[in-house]
């Protein structure tokens, strides 16, 4: 049985005045899978067999975090209200997190924001790893004013807290937008790519790039979970796509997962897999942005206790530097051998691409945006970064550039 409705959003009596539409994967766009459940359905970003395949607690819980995934509808409505059961996530004795944030854009303007109140909350002890569970009501969020006239409407899903849909509610008919209409980028990266400490759903830099090369998104992007496994490479050869894109690097290092002798062979591995389902697709690799404590430093990296007892989260390498001789990796090291491996690899693959990270966010740039837990971008920061993905990748003379 379902969870107790939130009420605050709206009484009971105008709730009978809105039609209710069944969810259904015409609906949804980002998924790769919508699991049914108990109180409706669960977006997934890896299929179910590559889940069964993972065992790790870290990815399923980034995964089932529906980063890019959104209803895609059009209709006349004014009011838009979605049931939905968010899954929290808390940290003992860091700062608590605000509730997640739904994005409303229409006609490819955004046009609206709320969150959900009530759900689960999953509290997680940084220093064991425990987690404990605690159940929540149903929550909705609901948008109103809006234009009476036909329109394309997106209501994405908060990026960093899963979300179960329970419940469409409008005030006018509601039909789904048939795919097609523009090129599809798949694209897969570490929690930088899924958007962590980014304003919105709709404003993590892949969201932002793809409103600006006017594609439709499919994210990947894996909250410490880019680390080259073949499960998700065969999602990706078995997903359809027109442009796709592998942001590796960071998560390697600072899980300290693996030395050069086996990434060699991991990247290759993971880019023959995409080629298997894709061909002609362009690909574009890119390195990893700049991120001073492991551009020389491998890791693991680990969470600075000392700043979580001031209240602040932030992270440090804890590897030494003179290990690099032995094949630990290093931001650097990936870099270069990225570089060298797309080159070998272009020779007989054209459509194959490069793009240094730093030329995303560098140096400079960190004086500017420091990176404020010492690993990931802020709002600013995802926002620089998406402008200029999307001028290098999808502007003139880009991998995906329109007519490539």
């Amino acid at each position: 049985m379902n969870a107790p409705y939130d009420d605050a959003a709206g009484s009971s009596a105008s709730r009978a005045r809105l039609i209710t539409t069944p969810l259904t994967p015409e609906l949804v766009r980002g998924a790769l899978e919508l699991e049914r459940t108990e109180h409706g359905l669960l977006p997934h970003r890896l299929p179910a067999r590559a889940r069964a395949q993972s065992g790790d607690g870290q990815l399923a819980a980034a995964e089932a975090k529906p980063s890019g995934v959104r209803l895609v509808l059009r209709t006349r409505a004014t009011t838009v209200e979605l049931d939905t059961l968010p899954t929290k996530t808390a940290y003992r004795g860091a700062p608590p997190r605000p509730d997640g944030l739904y994005d409303l854009v229409v006609d490819g303007g955004f046009a609206a924001q709320a969150s959900a109140s009530g759900g689960n909350v999953m509290t997680v002890d940084i220093s064991t790893g425990a987690s404990e569970f605690q159940p929540g009501p149903v929550g909705t969020v609901r948008f109103t004013g809006l234009d009476d006239r036909m329109k394309h409407v997106e209501l994405w899903l908060p990026h960093n807290e899963m979300t179960e849909l329970v419940a469409l509610r409008t005030d006018a008919p509601v039909e789904p937008v048939p795919p097609g209409g523009r090129k599809v980028w798949l694209h897969h990266g570490s929690s930088i790519s899924h958007g962590s400490d980014a304003a919105s759903p709709s404003t993590t830099w892949p969201a932002l790039a793809a409103s600006l090369g006017g594609v439709d998104l499919v994210n990947l992007g894996l909250g410490g979970s880019a680390m080259l496994d073949a499960f998700t490479a065969r999602a990706m050869r078995d997903t359809p796509a027109d442009l796709i894109s592998v942001k590796i690097g960071i998560n390697l290092v600072n899980g300290d997962v693996m030395r050069l002798r086996a990434f060699t062979p991991a990247v290759h591995g993971f880019l023959d897999t995409i080629r298997e389902g894709h061909p002609e697709v362009p690909l574009l690799v890119v390195s990893p942005i700049l991120c001073p404590m492991h551009e020389d430093t491998p890791g693991p990296g680990a969470f600075d206790f000392a700043a979580l007892g001031e209240g602040r989260l932030r992270f440090r390498a804890t590897g030494d530097p003179a290990e690099r001789a032995a094949g630990k990796l290093t931001l650097n090291v990936i870099r270069d051998e990225l570089s060298r491996i797309v080159g070998q690899r272009s020779a007989d693959d054209p459509r194959l691409y490069l793009l240094d990270g730093r030329e995303l966010y560098g140096r400079a740039d960190f004086e500017t945006y420091p990176l404020p837990d010492e690993l990931h971008p802020d709002a600013a920061a995802h926002r620089l970064i998406g402008e200029r993905f999307a001028e290098r990748a999808f502007g003139a003379g880009g991998p995906f550039a329109a007519g490539d």
